[in-house]
């Protein structure tokens, strides 16, 4: 075996090496630390054959200002902290007039201070930004539904971000994003 065919063996083993490294080792311990701070939260809601499930992570407002700094207006949100926010759904959904359709979709917002961008999208990203640039991770061309909603003020602060669900009546539901003292109240319909 030649001199050079020895030097790449090493060096393509020291890249395995360090990739093996960080994927086992480095990152568990970087996700784990995160997942301290934004622990993740599975809501579902289950009525009259509806089943309704997000999962997302809750960061904290630990007396930061939220909306306009922390999360910046105009931007895409991952809508929580961590991997990017999921919702699930087994019936098609009327919502803002446009139908969703039973599935699994990534959930964006971007917020303003009077109102949000609520977006439902097609595609699942293993982290809600790309490591290179902090930029969000979402795809605007696998956006399936767009919708603007007002926002509302809290009675009560939101320590930590929620997103839950109420049942208006048996065919609508209110799903609300609250953090802070914004809560945004997104109206869905159970298409027949």
């Amino acid at each position: 075996m030649s001199k050079l065919t020895k030097l790449l063996l090493r060096i393509g083993g020291a890249v395995i090496g360090i990739f093996l490294l960080f994927y086992f080792i480095v990152g568990p311990i970087m996700k784990g630390a995160t997942k301290k701070h934004s622990p993740e939260q599975t809501i579902t809601y289950s009525q009259n054959g509806v089943e309704l499930e997000t999962f997302y992570c809750s960061p904290a407002k630990k007396d930061r200002v939220i909306f306009g700094e922390l999360v910046p207006y105009g931007e895409v949100w991952r809508t929580g902290a961590n991997e990017a926010t999921t919702f699930e759904t087994n019936k098609d959904l009327l919502i803002d007039g446009q139908i969703l359709q039973a599935g699994k979709y990534t959930l964006w917002t971007i917020p303003n201070e009077n109102s949000w961008q609520v977006i439902f999208n097609a595609q699942m990203y293993g982290w809600g930004v790309k490591f290179t640039d902090q930029s969000p991770s979402r795809d605007p061309d696998s956006d399936v539904l767009t919708m603007e909603v007002l926002v509302s003020k809290g009675l009560t602060v939101h320590e930590n971000f929620e997103i839950s669900f109420t049942k208006i009546t048996p065919k609508n539901i209110l799903m609300m994003l609250a953090w802070d003292q914004t809560v945004v109240p997104v109206q869905m319909t159970v298409k027949e």
